[in-house]
């Protein structure tokens, strides 16, 4: 078994952001440079893009020296080409770096070959897949290559699901007593400008819930045990609901949080024997009007995307089935820096020497992660962070390399500081005891 941590001596980066010059990759790479240039690291991190157009690639560098003022990234970082259908050239681009952070998505079609690529040449590999399937037939197929050679694939690294996940755990270690159950509310706000999402996320989507039977499949043949509940089990909400707490309807979150945040819990309760947290996932919508409107768009496109020719239709008119909320250009920078999310975590449990498996919970704790703009602003912080945190704070990571999720991974990092420290902040509203 290779030793924690994984990366090989002697290469020449440290970091290389994979499809740098794709629509989420262009806010990776120009997070990563404001990181290279702050207080902590100084200028020391050797970092390139990579992608398969030298022009595009370097328009990138062009546009983050721009905006940045700094006119040295343009001959400073590397350029790396290469093409995911192109494995020879993968493999190349592995053995220049310790971390991969992965942009190229839908990562159902395109994100195998580059896991592959990281963990048959010794690299780790971070992503910001928010594909359940992808993200468990990750786990399955390579989990024990990556232990044998001591590399780290941390997969679901951005919104999807590092505020989630790590706001489950933040709650966990606030909590005076055994934390046992909570519940997330995700409120997303936009300024005058409105807001849209690039179509990327909306084919991932299409193709996620187009293929619900083979996640099935999947799950069976990884074979995991139900988790044990332990304390009052959590109740289930209806598919639309109103909240008294922020006087708005909520429905259930639609992205891979719960999927996430249940893989970790049975990692800590099964490696670290922690408690396993019952977790659900809502998300705030507004009034009555916005369900109607949410609740007919739904269903169009549950009925579309049963069949070949419905996919088809939403992917060619992203903007018509979305009711403009997802555009083939994506959101403008004005739409980006007016856009903000809030994510709030309410959690119960049992006061320290009490036994959970007998009465009512007796402690709750109300939590928050707040961030800017979740798909691409928060997205880049976290997915860099987490790059940073398999560089810079390796001993703090698992024992040996694996397929894991954030949760599992950075637990025992300081990931939830740096993440504070780059404006995504974690916060304790309230706590009560009965």
């Amino acid at each position: 078994m290779a030793t924690r941590g994984g990366a090989a001596a002697g290469r020449p980066y440290e970091l290389v952001v994979f499809g740098a010059s794709g629509f989420t990759g262009h806010f990776v790479a120009e997070e990563v440079a404001r990181v290279a240039a702050g207080a902590e690291l100084r200028g020391s991190l050797r970092w390139a893009v990579a992608g398969r157009s030298r022009d595009k690639l370097q328009g990138v560098l062009d546009r983050a020296a721009e905006r940045l003022g700094k006119p040295e990234l343009k001959s400073e970082v590397g350029i790396i080409l290469c093409d995911v259908s192109d494995p020879s050239s993968l493999a190349d681009m592995a053995k220049q770096a310790d971390v991969v952070l992965n942009c190229v998505g839908p990562y159902r079609f395109f994100g195998e070959p580059v896991v592959k690529a990281c963990v048959e040449n010794g690299t780790s590999c971070v992503d910001i897949s928010g594909e359940p399937q992808f993200l468990e037939g990750m786990y399955l197929k390579y989990n024990d290559k990556a232990a044998e050679k001591g590399v780290y694939v941390v997969g679901s690294c951005g919104f999807d699901s590092i505020p989630a996940d790590m706001g489950v755990l933040y709650t966990r270690d606030n909590l005076k007593g055994n934390l046992t159950a909570v519940e997330s509310f995700l409120t997303v706000k936009s300024g005058p400008e409105g807001y849209s999402i690039h179509d990327g996320t909306w084919k991932s989507a299409i193709h996620g819930l187009a293929d619900q039977d083979n996640l099935r499949k999947l799950r069976k043949q990884i074979g995991h045990k139900p988790l044990p509940i332990i304390g009052a089990k959590q109740k289930r909400r209806g598919l639309v609901f109103y909240s008294q707490e922020f006087k708005e309807y909520c429905i259930p979150f639609m992205g891979s949080d719960v999927s996430v945040v249940k893989r970790t819990q049975r990692y800590l309760h099964t490696h670290l024997q922690e408690t396993p947290v019952q977790y659900a996932a809502y998300a705030t919508v507004g009034g009555i009007a916005s369900v109607i409107k949410l609740m007919f768009a739904g269903l169009l496109f549950f009925l579309l995307v049963k069949f070949s020719f419905g996919r088809n239709l939403l992917t060619k008119y992203p903007e018509l089935f979305s009711c403009g909320r997802f555009t083939k250009k994506g959101p403008t920078q004005k739409q980006i820096d007016g856009s903000s999310f809030t994510m709030t975590f309410f959690g119960e449990g049992y006061c320290e020497g009490q036994d959970p498996q007998q009465g009512k919970p007796n402690v709750k704790i109300c939590t928050q992660v707040k961030g800017p703009d979740a798909g691409y602003v928060a997205t880049a912080i976290a997915m860099v962070q987490a790059g940073v945190a398999l560089l810079k704070d390796a001993s703090s990571l698992p024992e040996q390399g694996g397929v894991y999720t954030p949760g599992a991974a950075f637990s025992k990092t300081k990931l939830i500081d740096q993440l504070n420290k780059r404006g995504i902040e974690f916060s304790v509203i309230s706590k009560s005891e009965a």
